[in-house]
């Protein structure tokens, strides 16, 4: 058996030598390598995309009153504040700064690297359209009551829509008045000043209320002694209500109230609560803040926009301070519904700054 077996295996091995040797050559064996692709000009890698940084601001404003006016004034200075605590930029301000100065002002600015100057004051509009004509590269921003034509690119105005307010203001001395005089005691005769003016008359016809509006202006917003001979003299003729439009200014007008021993005369302020003034002859105050507008006005700048039209409203920090004091409630409650027909635009208040006769 084992005979056999190796007989087999010999057979099988010779089996498979002839059949190699009858087999084609086969070709040396190769690794397998593939094609490379074609190699294309080097090129650097794409930067990650960055969203350009806005320009480094520095902010000046120039203000007409001092910021201790607890008013018009003190309102630029907490907006001057919030824009640098809020957004980290460098401010400053100068104080009590007369019209004939404000472009020398503007100017010494401008040379110690401040590329944005807000004029605080519709009377510092026409220097500051024109200094923005020769400094295209700093951003501007003015205040005023009427958009002026032509506005350079590089100007930001701030419609300040006085009118709006004191139509409001009106309705209300409309109905809180008792002798039916009204007496409103300004600093200066201004465009903003005049609008207000026509404001609240156009308050009282639409009340259908017989009253009588006195209007006055001192010559100055920051003079409590003139302001204080005013109101007196208006008191004298009787009236029980007085509309303050001045900053410092109303210091006197609430020595005046208080000080008359006559029947009770009643005031409203302007741009921040003065309750304290005169707590028993305080009606409200028609409040400004200035922060908001002043930092989305900046946002922007950086944003890229450089100039742009701004109105105010009671959707951007203008609101009548609530609730109403030393009125009737009945008042009060009739002011909620004037209040509110003016925020939604159902009354339409005409913007008049023409001469008031």
């Amino acid at each position: 058996m084992k005979r056999k077996s190796l007989i087999m295996v010999l057979l099988l091995t010779a089996v498979v030598l002839l059949i190699a040797a009858c087999a084609p050559a086969a070709t040396p064996t190769q690794e397998v390598v593939e094609e490379p692709a074609p190699v294309e000009e080097a090129t650097e890698a794409p930067m990650a995309t960055e969203v350009p940084a806005g320009p480094v601001l520095k902010l000046a404003a120039v203000l007409p009153g001092v910021i201790t006016d607890a008013d018009y004034n003190t309102m630029a200075y907490l907006g001057t504040e919030a824009v640098k605590n809020d957004l980290g930029i460098e401010t400053t301000y100068s104080e009590s700064v007369p019209v004939p100065d404000v472009d020398r002002v503007m100017r010494e600015y401008i040379d110690a690297g401040f590329n944005v100057i807000w004029t605080h004051g519709g009377q510092f509009v026409t220097q500051t359209l024109e200094l923005a004509k020769a400094f295209p590269e700093v951003y501007f921003i003015a205040e005023g009551d009427a958009l002026p034509e032509d506005l350079p690119e590089n100007v930001w105005f701030v419609d300040r829509n006085f009118h709006n307010g004191f139509y409001g203001i009106g309705a209300l001395a409309a109905r809180a008045t008792q002798t039916g005089k009204v007496g409103y005691l300004g600093g200066l005769t201004l465009p903003f000043s005049y609008a207000e003016v026509h404001a609240i008359q156009q308050a009282f016809t639409d009340s259908g209320l017989d009253v009588e509006l006195k209007p006055v202006w001192a010559g100055d917003f920051n003079d409590p002694a003139k302001a204080r001979q005013v109101a007196d003299a208006m008191i004298a003729e009787g009236v029980d209500v007085i509309i303050g439009s001045m900053n410092l200014g109303m210091q006197g007008v609430f020595e005046a109230v208080k000080s008359n021993t006559g029947s009770k005369v009643l005031v409203t302020a302007k741009y921040s609560d003065k309750s304290q003034f005169a707590p028993d002859n305080y009606i409200t105050s028609l409040i400004y803040d200035f922060s908001g507008p002043l930092k989305e006005i900046i946002t922007k700048i950086q944003a890229g926009e450089k100039g742009g039209y701004y109105p105010l409203g009671y959707d951007t920090g203008v609101q009548l301070q609530t609730p109403l004091q030393n009125v009737p409630e009945s008042v009060s409650t009739e002011m909620q519904q004037v209040i509110a027909d003016l925020i939604s635009g159902k009354i339409q208040v005409v913007k008049d700054v023409s001469e008031v006769k």
